[in-house]
């Protein structure tokens, strides 16, 4: 059920931001694995656009990764925005990355040249259910943080 989901999604985003893809260099064949530590699944990314990669992967079934980022699932989102501190959260433990921290760099530097919020992007691609269920992920991940 997730999978129809993430494809429409990243070939929507990917459509809209190409120049991602030039900003990753040699790392557009990279394997990511991006997982949110919540969900029961991690995701595997390869950001190429010849053979564009997002999909959902159960953790004992996960891909051979270039790299792989770790992390709560607000926080990952947050990060895909430029709206948290990654080198914080890397240094505070609640960011994990291991394999190639190029390629993670240069995904971050990435997405952090892309103009507005990707996250409202995919939000927007499921109308206002797709809004509301964003805006509330926020707000509970801000009252976390603040502990509200």
């Amino acid at each position: 059920m997730v999978q129809p989901l993430l494809n429409r999604t990243v070939r929507k985003i990917a459509q809209n931001h190409a120049s991602l893809f030039a900003r990753l260099g040699a790392h557009r064949q990279t394997d990511f694995v991006i997982d949110p530590i919540e969900l029961p699944f991690a995701l595997h990314l390869r950001p190429d656009p010849e053979r564009l990669i997002f999909r959902a992967v159960p953790r004992d079934a996960l891909p051979p990764a270039g790299a792989t980022i770790r992390g709560g699932f607000m926080l990952l989102l947050q990060l895909v925005d430029s709206d948290e501190d990654g080198d914080a959260a890397f240094f505070s433990r609640d960011l994990t990355i291991t394999g190639d921290t190029e390629a993670v760099v240069r995904l971050r530097n990435a997405l952090d040249d892309v103009d507005g919020s990707i996250a409202d992007e995919a939000a927007a691609l499921f109308g206002a259910p797709g809004r509301a269920i964003l805006n509330r992920l926020r707000r509970s991940y801000h009252n976390h943080q603040n502990g509200v």
